[in-house]
Parts: structure tokens; C-alpha cells; sequence
């Protein structure tokens, strides 16, 4: 940086996509040597530009980390971790899920460095050569892995998909919890950590990047607890963020790469503005500079556009024109968010979107998103002739780049959401994203299961091997790696994030064994399960242990979302009648203190049903198919019944309805 202008330092060509850069060299000396790597190919620059090394690790897949210190290189694709020693090979390790992030502790109490892999099942893997040390459960899909010091220690932080932070003190044998920042707000996942000690006070503060383009720096108070001390948010996701000073001497800056390419510094230089006679505000003459400067550079830029599109123009209607499709690509993901059991659905592009359709052909709710500046239409649906349960249409501003929605899912319907994503693009285009609904979408992965609830137990089997019965799970179950484990028999631990049952599933080759405290689980199981094995040709010999304890138990689990819910329909039913009685009185003093307080707080309670749409409708249908699959392992069919538990429903009380699923 000069004079507060970004001066190109060097360029390399244009090639193949960078997938992760990191700094290094010598240890003990300045990390200030430039390692990329492409496919699986590793390159490095000096800080001049000049390349110096060219290393090609010959993997089948694409290199998604890297770790550089001093001669050891550390690269992981998909599900492999390989470390090089001056470019030969010394360890590897084949991971049980997909490795997101990778770095390296070094410290003097430590035998040998340890490197950390972030794995997708909530698990960092700590290695010792090419063997597991140990693995540490963390409570959300590890995104990203920084030391916390960088001149070494045993301190390492990790950041999740769903938006947590936590601190880590790991040793060779054992690993211990410092401090952890949950997501309370849901704010988006976490893309990007560093540390620097920008407050001033002697202790590193954490700077984070989030998906949804909040910046956040967080410090520490006296008692070392982390406390959010500056807040930014940008207008695209956040997909590097560094700590230093860049620009004024003496004055910190937090520098962030967004997804579409933009590099922003924020700064602790003080940027005031002066205030002169008669209050008018005047800007410092340097500030004076810059914005000029700025606007010289705007004006710049929109007549190379108007330029740029009489050109193209001229081409589309020459005779010799020749229609091309542009490219653009679409930063996505499609998250099971725990605390409100719904999907999250962002999209990024990186050019101004100007429309998204969104297809069905399964029963979903659409919930509401504050972030959104979108318009939403929805169109009628014909289920039964055309397959479509939803089709509606976002209309967005000019400018936006980033779209985020939370769809709500039926488990034991299965099928595929589509979005169509149209850019303001000439000429237009469009691209299609699929995300798979699964049968049991409600579901996320853990790391044990509550042995002591009663359990209902299905047993499959059959002629099919590991890798089948494998893909018959991930088509079942989220978050379960498409690739099969290493081992004879697998294991893995899930929980239903709309009503907190939980379902254990161990398999091996020709058998399968599934466990839950919840019965419709274990009848989407049953039914699934046996279709994909009939698709195949395969014959099931399919048992059951069912335990009636479990039906009260889900009953139990049911109650307080139940009741709160009807609570909430109750008092949203009141308000126009008690806003009309207050009008008519002039005031509500005569209310009784309930009525009052219902009034009070009329607008939090449409808000909140207002976001909960067929909330009601969802646990009436949870309880019918609890019903009917209760008595479909007994062999008996009570649909018929259904209307009399839906009177009972309409007049709840837990004692009733316990009677009622008991009554044969």
C-alpha cells in the first residue's frame, strides 16, 4: 500500500483455479514465501513473484488444504491426508469422513509435530505419523482450522459450518476445551479465522469471516471469556480474513477477500470529519483526495461499461455473430440448521441476480429469512399431474449477489428441490442447482446415542455387500460420507432436530441393524430400505423389535412443542378480538392481566407464528403417523381412527391422548 493506493506487487498468469494459498519458508525466519496449489499441483513464489518450486503430489482428486512449515508439506484431498518432507513422501492417513481444513502443531513439550484435520463428522483428527492419535468432537462440521499463536503453542481454534467458534489446548495424548462461541444469533458458517492483537491489551483477539459476510473481531475480558468487540457485515461472503498493519504506521487493519473477488481493509485509524463554523462538516484534505479519487475511478469504470456494451452490441447484430452462452459460477450450500430443524439455502453469484425459481416434488415449507430484499410470488400446484408441490419466484434488487432461504422439510417424503438461478446477464441464461430432500432430512449426525431410552430395533438380512447397504443409508440419512468407511462394520449416531429422538445405525456386510426411540423412524427405515433393496433385486429377510415404552416416551418429547404451539395459535386468535374490544373501550385496563399481556406483546406474537407456518399442522401429522405406525407392526390398520385423534388433539391433553394411544 501506498499513499493508500493497492500497488500490484507482481501477476501470474492466468491458469488453472487456486483452491489454497498459504505462506512459508524458513522456520525462525519471516513466513514470506507464496505456496499455492491447483488440482493436485503445488507452487511457489517468492514474494517478488519469481517461481521457485513446481511440485506435483499425484493424487486422483483436487487438493482442498494445505499446511506449509519450514520443509514439511501437508496437503488433503477429499478423504486422504499426505505429508512431504522436502517433496518426498513420508506419512498418509485415509480419513473416515471429508477433510475440510488441516494445520500443524509444533511446540518444545511435544515429541513430534501433530498435525489436526477438520473432518465433516464433527470430529478433529490429531495424527501422530500415519497412524490416529485421537479424535476430538466439536459441535458443528469444522470448516476452518488456525493456530491461535502463530509463533507456535498448543492452542488451536476451529470454526464450524453452522457459525460456532471454540479454542482448543491440544497435547499429544489428550486435548482440553478453553472457551466456545455459540451461534445464538444465527449468523452464518464460518469461512475464515485469524488472530491479532488489535485491542492492544497483550492478548490475541479472534477475527472472523462468515458465510453471510459479517466480519466480527472478538477480545477477551477479565476473566478470558470472548466478547465481541467490532461487527462489519459486507454485501458477499467472507472467504479470507488477515490481521496487520498495511496501511498508516502505528494503526492495525483487519484486510478480507470476498467471493467475488473484492479485497477490503478496515482500519483503527481514526476516520473523523471536521466540524467548521456554522457546523458544517469538513472532510481532512487527505479524505478530500480519496473520494475524488473514488469518484474518478467510478466515472472510469461506467464508461468502459457503456463502452463494453455498445461493443457487444455491434458484435450480436454483426453477420458473423456467434451465440455464446456466458459462465458464471454459484457459490451454494443446503444446511440442516439444529436450532429450528429447517434448511438453510444460500446462493451466491458472482454477478447481480435477477431472479430464482424454486421447484418441488415434495411437501416443503418456505420460511421467512429477515435478510432477504427479495420479492416472493408463489404459483398454484397440481400434485398429482405434474408432480410440483412448490414453485415460487424470487424478484431481486439491483444489486444482489446473495440470496439466503430456509425451506422445512416432511420426514418419510423424499424427492429433490431444484433452484433456477438467472443473472442479469446478456444474453440470459440460467443455471439449475438440485439439493436432495432425504426420508429422514430431519436428522443430524452426533457422536452417541442415549442407550437407557426405550428402543425400537429393525434388523435387515440379506445378499448385499458393505458398499451397498452403505448407499442405501446415505440415500436414507444426511451428513453420512458418500464414500464408504474403512472397517467391517460401520457406526454411525443421528438426531431428529425437530424433536430430539435419536437413531443408532451399525451395518456390515449382509446384515444391518438399526435402533430409535421413535417408531415412525424406524418405519421410514423399514419401508425405504426395502424398496432400494427391491430396486436392486435383492431379497431382505427384515425383523423387528418393537418396544410400546417408546410411543409414551415420543409422546413425552412431543408435549411442550405441542403446547406451546397451541398456546401461541390460541393468543394469535385473540388479538383482533382484544385490539377491537380496546378500541371500542378506548383502553384495556378492564382486561384480566392475560388479555393485557397479550396485547402487549401482539406484534412478537404474529411475528413469531408469522415464521412458524403450519408449525401446528406438522405435529398433528408427527402424532398421526406415530399413531399408525404404533399398530402397523401390530398388523393393524387404524386410519380410520385418525379422525377421533384429531378431536382429541383439537381439545389437547397429554393424559387423553396417552389413553387414547394405549386403547387397542
Amino acid at each position: 500500500m501506498k499513499k493508500g493506493e493497492a500497488v500490484p506487487v507482481f501477476k501470474t498468469l492466468p491458469g488453472p483455479k487456486i483452491s489454497r494459498l498459504d505462506l512459508g519458508g524458513a522456520l525462525g525466519t519471516p513466513q514470506e514465501k507464496i505456496f499455492v496449489c491447483s488440482g493436485s499441483q503445488v507452487r511457489g513464489f517468492s514474494k517478488k513473484g519469481k517461481q521457485f518450486l513446481t511440485f506435483d503430489a499425484n493424487l486422483t482428486e483436487n487438493i482442498n488444504a494445505m499446511h506449509v512449515s519450514g520443509s514439511d508439506l501437508f496437503v488433503c484431498a477429499s478423504y486422504i491426508y499426505n505429508h512431504y518432507l522436502d517433496c518426498k513422501d513420508q506419512d498418509y492417513f485415509l480419513s473416515g469422513d471429508k477433510i475440510n481444513d488441516i494445520t500443524f502443531l509444533s511446540y518444545e513439550n511435544l515429541p513430534r509435530p501433530l498435525p489436526v484435520l477438520a473432518c465433516q463428522d464433527r470430529v478433529l483428527r490429531v495424527l501422530q505419523g500415519s497412524e490416529l492419535a485421537y479424535g476430538i468432537e466439536v459441535p458443528g462440521p469444522p470448516s476452518v482450522l488456525e493456530l491461535y499463536n502463530k509463533d507456535g503453542g498448543d492452542e488451536i481454534l476451529y470454526g464450524t459450518s453452522d457459525g460456532k467458534i471454540g479454542l482448543l489446548q491440544i497435547g499429544d495424548q489428550t486435548s482440553s476445551s478453553k472457551w466456545e462461541i455459540d451461534n445464538d444469533k444465527k449468523k452464518g458458517g464460518i469461512l475464515c479465522l485469524d488472530t491479532l492483537d488489535i485491542m492492544g491489551d497483550g492478548v490475541m483477539d479472534v477475527l472472523v469471516g462468515r458465510d453471510d459476510g459479517a466480519v466480527e473481531v472478538y477480545g477477551f475480558d477479565s476473566s478470558g471469556d470472548p466478547t465481541i468487540r467490532y461487527e462489519h457485515v459486507l454485501s458477499e461472503s467472507v472467504t479470507s480474513i488477515q490481521g496487520g498493519c498495511i496501511g498508516k504506521e502505528g494503526y492495525d487493519d483487519v484486510v478480507t477477500a470476498t467471493y467475488t473477488g473484492w479485497v477490503t481493509g478496515l482500519t483503527t485509524e481514526p476516520q473523523r470529519a471536521e466540524v467548521g463554523p456554522g457546523d458544517e462538516v469538513k472532510m481532512s484534505k487527505e479524505m478530500q483526495t480519496k473520494v475524488d479519487a473514488l469518484r474518478a475511478e467510478l466515472e472510469s469504470l461506467q464508461v468502459q461499461v457503456l463502452q463494453g456494451r455498445e461493443q457487444y452490441h455491434q458484435t450480436a447484430q454483426s453477420q458473423t455473430a456467434v451465440s455464446a452462452v456466458p459462465v458464471f459460477s454459484i457459490n451454494d450450500k443446503f444446511s440442516l440448521s439444529q436450532e429450528d430443524a429447517s434448511y438453510s439455502l444460500s446462493l451466491e453469484v458472482q454477478t447481480a441476480i435477477d431472479n430464482l425459481l424454486l421447484q418441488s416434488d415434495v411437501p416443503i415449507d418456505l420460511l421467512d429469512v429477515d435478510k432477504n430484499f427479495a420479492v416472493v410470488s408463489f404459483s398454484e400446484c397440481d400434485s398429482e399431474h405434474n408432480g410440483n408441490f412448490l414453485l415460487a419466484t424470487y424478484r431481486c434488487q439491483a444489486n444482489t449477489t446473495r440470496l439466503e432461504l430456509k425451506v422445512r422439510s416432511i420426514e418419510g417424503q423424499y424427492g429433490t428441490l431444484q433452484a433456477y438461478v438467472t443473472p442479469r446477464l446478456q444474453p440470459k441464461t440460467c443455471q439449475v442447482r438440485q439439493y436432495r430432500i432425504k426420508p429422514l432430512s430431519l436428522h443430524q449426525r452426533i457422536h452417541s446415542i442415549d442407550q437407557d431410552r426405550p428402543l425400537n430395533r429393525l434388523s435387515l438380512v440379506g445378499q448385499f455387500s458393505l458398499a451397498e447397504i452403505h448407499s442405501w443409508v446415505v440415500f436414507c440419512l444426511p451428513e453420512v460420507p458418500e464414500k464408504t468407511p474403512a472397517g467391517d462394520t460401520i457406526s454411525f449416531y443421528f438426531q431428529n432436530t425437530f424433536l430430539g429422538t435419536q437413531l443408532e445405525a451399525t451395518y456390515c456386510k449382509a446384515e444391518g441393524h438399526f435402533k430409535s426411540d421413535n417408531i415412525s423412524t424406524i418405519s421410514i427405515l423399514s419401508d425405504v430400505l426395502s424398496k432400494e433393496a427391491t430396486k436392486r433385486k435383492i431379497n431382505l429377510n427384515i425383523s423387528y423389535d418393537i418396544n410400546d415404552e417408546s410411543v409414551s416416551h415420543t409422546l413425552q418429547m412431543i408435549h411442550p412443542k405441542l403446547e406451546y404451539q397451541l398456546t401461541l395459535a390460541r393468543k394469535v386468535q385473540l388479538i383482533d378480538a382484544l385490539k377491537e374490544l380496546q378500541v371500542h373501550e378506548g383502553n384495556a385496563d378492564f382486561l384480566i392481566p392475560e388479555y393485557r399481556s397479550i396485547l402487549d406483546q401482539s406484534a412478537s406474537l404474529l411475528e413469531e407464528y408469522k415464521k412458524q407456518p403450519a408449525h401446528l399442522e406438522r405435529l398433528y401429522g408427527m402424532l398421526t403417523d406415530l399413531y399408525i405406525d404404533k399398530f402397523k407392526f401390530k398388523g393393524q390398520n387404524v386410519k380410520t381412527k385418525v379422525s377421533s385423534l384429531l378431536e382429541i388433539l383439537d381439545h389437547y391433553d397429554l393424559n387423553t391422548l396417552l389413553d387414547f394411544f394405549n386403547d387397542v
